[in-house]
């Protein structure tokens, strides 16, 4: 249990699970300025052209397109070829791909014509996007080291190869810097040494994020920070207390609407079903990750066998389904996937409902009329951007796992 003696409630705990083991307590605090931030508008997209390419499967599809009418496809991965007689210096090979590769997703064929780079070959336009995940990669500003990439489209499906590419490898602008400031701290013994310290290098903080609640219990946020203290100051909360200033973001930050649903949280476990509902989509997604950060662990699965109810009159995208389903298989506030899986993981064990079971699904032709095949851009997040999860695709999952799914 987590407690202190100051009027502001005790909200927010500070762990390093990096460093070493056990894990290290950094301390805890009223507040952080920059854990609730609204995600980053998406870019313009780009215009990138396959040099020398020869194409084959959908991408060759694509090029037979009528005068006029655009083509399109949810993914272009390159994978460089690169010559096995020397080391790409930084390189990880994974096996199936390499730590070079970049993807480029909704993509338009924009047009083609004869390569300048070699007879028979053509040079493919395109606009759309390149892939990155703001919490760890950022696309390559110098091409890789190769004779060429390797195409591949969504599973791995070929798509041919080209000798080269103009606007993929360039300099990007980062996104605006929202540093953590912790408001309202007391900090623990590592973070009073960081504060202290004078070498950059020992001003280091790597802290997991934790939600206090009431009672004094804590759970994961999944968001933390790698960062250096720059500032330390008296905090007017309270005698002791300290606001101290990082130099770098979070990561997976949560939303600014976020706040009231971990306040809900803080208070109590909700009570009433569909209390999601008026969220938009981005916080619909936030109530799953606020429902998986305290789901009871320590509760049994009910047995096998069991019917089970999902109200589906607010299934309307797939971050509605999650709400949906935690809710019925755990209660109001429920937790039973955030994506396909999770939802795969929670139908083996250990999520509340031990399989085979029967669902119940009311009002099913809401999820029918959303949940088709298509392309889903949700607002939280680019790196989330791909085709979208059908119904027809939920109910496979379901099937997979031994679970009887009754369309009402």
């Amino acid at each position: 249990m987590w407690r202190w003696d100051q009027d502001e409630p005790l909200r927010w705990l500070l762990i390093d699970e990096y460093t070493g083991s056990p894990d290290v307590t950094l301390g805890v605090c009223a507040d952080i300025d920059g854990l609730f931030v609204d995600p980053e508008p998406p870019s313009a997209p780009e215009t990138y052209t396959l040099l020398g390419c020869e194409p084959v499967g959908p991408l060759l599809e694509a090029l037979r397109r009528p005068d006029g009418v655009s083509a399109w496809l949810p993914s272009v991965v390159l994978s460089p070829i690169h010559d096995p007689r020397r080391p790409q210096s930084g390189c990880l090979d994974y096996g199936y791909s390499c730590s070079c590769e970049e993807e480029l997703f909704d993509v338009t064929v924009l047009d083609h014509r004869p390569s300048k780079v070699r007879d028979g070959l053509l040079d493919i336009e395109l606009r759309g996007y390149i892939r990155f995940d703001e919490e760890s990669e950022w696309p390559s500003e110098e091409p890789p080291d190769g004779t060429g990439f390797r195409l591949c489209g969504v599973d791995d499906e070929p798509l041919g190869t080209c000798l080269d590419t103009t606007g993929v490898f360039h300099a990007r602008p980062l996104p605006d810097a929202r540093p953590p400031t912790l408001i309202g701290c007391r900090p623990e013994a590592p973070l009073r040494a960081a504060i202290e310290a004078r070498s950059p290098k020992r001003r280091l903080v790597q802290a997991s994020i934790q939600a206090v609640d009431a009672a004094g219990l804590a759970v994961g946020t999944h968001s933390m920070f790698s960062a250096t203290v720059v500032e330390s100051r008296p905090s007017r909360l309270g005698d002791g207390l300290v606001d101290i200033a990082f130099d770098t973001d979070v990561h997976n930050p949560l939303p600014i609407g976020a706040r009231p649903i971990w306040q809900m949280w803080y208070e109590g476990r909700p009570t009433e079903p569909n209390l999601w509902t008026h969220l938009d989509r981005t916080l619909q997604h936030t109530w799953s990750r606020a429902a998986l950060a305290h789901h009871p662990h320590e509760r049994p699965d009910r047995p096998a066998g069991r019917t089970y109810q999902l109200d589906g009159r607010y299934v309307t995208s797939i971050d509605s389904f999650y709400c949906a389903i935690g809710e019925a298989i755990n209660g109001p506030g429920g937790y039973f996937g955030w994506n396909t899986g999770a939802l795969a993981d929670c139908l083996r064990w250990k999520w509340g409902a031990r399989t085979p079971f029967r669902l119940i699904w009311h009002d099913a032709d809401v999820a029918r009329r959303h949940l088709v095949p298509g392309y889903d851009r949700p607002e939280y997040s680019r790196w989330t951007w791909g085709p979208a999860i059908t119904l027809e695709y939920l109910l496979s999952i379901f099937t997979e796992r031994g679970v009887e799914v009754e369309l009402r």
